[in-house]
């Protein structure tokens, strides 16, 4: 297959939304950006729609079910702060940058989820110290790559301050520009976090949110000046894309408690779960129920028989879905029913306290795990798709896609490289190749 593309540019701006779009096409960079660009407003993307199986998907061209992330954080009953799927290691079958290396590319990932200790030539991972005795630089030197990112700490360090936005996504994109200007990749894999943090901490339409799109129209332009500067933007392609949208929410659901209270979650003096029979796991907006013994059909209808009756009572719940019915989704095949929330509601795991949560404003941002406006929900919810645009090298200028899947996007990618990805659940959107 003929490469299309020299360098490939794949901007993540976690949490843009469709509802974004009339917004970004009135800031200066993504209108110019998007004037130039083929588009799709609507893409539709995977259950559950969180962040570490959006971007693998991005990057494989796979469900969840298939290319195995299938939450961000792994199921660890007992710890009050699980892992999340950092490591390459937990992904099944090839990937965009895999593929890429393996045919002599050169390769950069700022932040791109789930790549710790992957092949890629110049990496800094996400991940974080989730241990007592780890320390930040370490677990990310570790888990990266050591000379690059001590590199770029010695130059932008002094822009972060921890995960605090916009201090994290400014040291990130300084790096990117440092990246694209010394090492010129083939391949950049970018995530920036900025968006979705504000609005997670302030609410969807928030004001801090309208601020965090300005300040990703500056990285934008940013991004295309340096490729002109340093005389690579005619052989580029950019790609800018959302991985999910978000909904306000203000109360919170754990039904673990319910299950504790029933007799199928046991927990020591100090509240951590030492046994179950049956559990969930939150994946915000949606979440699983596992059970130890999946053949256990009574187990499963007895559990499937107390929570409608618990939404008897609060309506929390849109949808309870069968193995079969979220496996058709694209979730987690190994899960006994998956949990739809109602808009304004969201899970959490929590065995103490109130089943159901009313949060004060305040308390998002301030309080682990409390926030004012998440995801993870259906990708077929009203009015929450995402979205994708592509310009530059190999891009025809102003086709207007009605709608596409998260699905397609790495089989298009790897198309504008000359390469193919395997076994994928996409297509390649030729509609927008020139």
């Amino acid at each position: 297959m003929k490469r299309i593309s020299k360098h490939l540019i794949v901007v993540s701006f976690d949490g843009l939304s469709t509802l974004d779009f009339e917004i970004i096409q009135s800031l200066p960079n993504f209108k110019k950006f998007i004037d130039e660009s083929s588009y799709c407003k609507n893409v539709y993307s995977v259950y559950p729609t969180l962040t570490y199986p959006a971007h693998v998907t991005i990057v494989t061209g796979k469900y969840p079910k298939n290319h195995g992330i299938i939450n961000n954080t792994l199921l660890q009953p007992g710890r009050r702060s699980p892992d999340w799927y950092w490591q390459r290691k937990y992904v099944k079958g090839e990937t965009l940058y895999d593929i890429a290396i393996d045919s002599g590319m050169k390769v950069a990932a700022l932040l791109w989820p789930v790549t710790a200790k992957s092949s890629i030539q110049y990496n800094m991972p996400e991940i974080f110290a989730n241990r007592p005795w780890q320390n930040q630089i370490m677990v990310s030197l570790f888990n990266g790559s050591p000379l690059f990112q001590i590199s770029l700490n010695n130059r932008f360090g002094a822009l972060r301050d921890g995960i605090r936005q916009p201090n994290l996504d400014n040291f990130t994109h300084e790096s990117l520009l440092y990246t694209i200007k010394e090492k010129k990749p083939d391949l950049i894999l970018v995530h920036y976090t900025d968006l979705d943090t504000m609005r997670h901490h302030h609410g969807f339409n928030s004001k801090e949110a309208e601020e965090a799109l300005k300040r990703h129209d500056r990285r934008l332009g940013d991004i295309i000046e340096t490729l002109k500067k340093n005389n690579i933007y005619d052989d580029s392609t950019i790609i800018a894309l959302g991985d999910h949208s978000s909904i306000d929410e203000d109360k919170i659901i754990n039904l673990n408690i319910l299950l504790k209270e029933n007799g199928y979650i046991k927990v020591d003096t100090s509240g951590n779960i030492i046994d179950y029979k049956a559990i969930v796991k939150n994946c915000d907006g949606s979440a699983y129920v596992y059970v130890k013994d999946i053949q256990n059909k009574k187990l499963i209808y007895e559990i499937r028989d107390l929570i409608d009756n618990f939404n008897k009572e609060h309506k929390c719940i849109e949808a309870v879905l069968t193995k079969d019915e979220a496996r058709g989704l694209g979730a987690d095949p190994q899960c006994a029913m998956m949990l739809e929330a109602n808009r304004g509601y969201y899970f959490l795991d929590h065995v103490e306290g109130e089943i159901i949560k009313n949060i004060e404003p305040h308390e998002a941002g301030r309080i682990p795990d409390v926030t004012n406006a998440t995801h993870g929900y259906s990708p077929f919810k009203e009015e929450y798709t995402t979205v994708f645009m592509a310009a530059g090298c190999g891009i025809k200028k102003g086709a207007a896609i009605e709608k596409m899947n998260l699905v397609d996007e790495g089989p298009t990618m790897a198309k504008l490289l000359g390469l193919e990805l395997k076994d994928v659940d996409g297509r390649i959107i030729e509609e927008i190749l020139e």
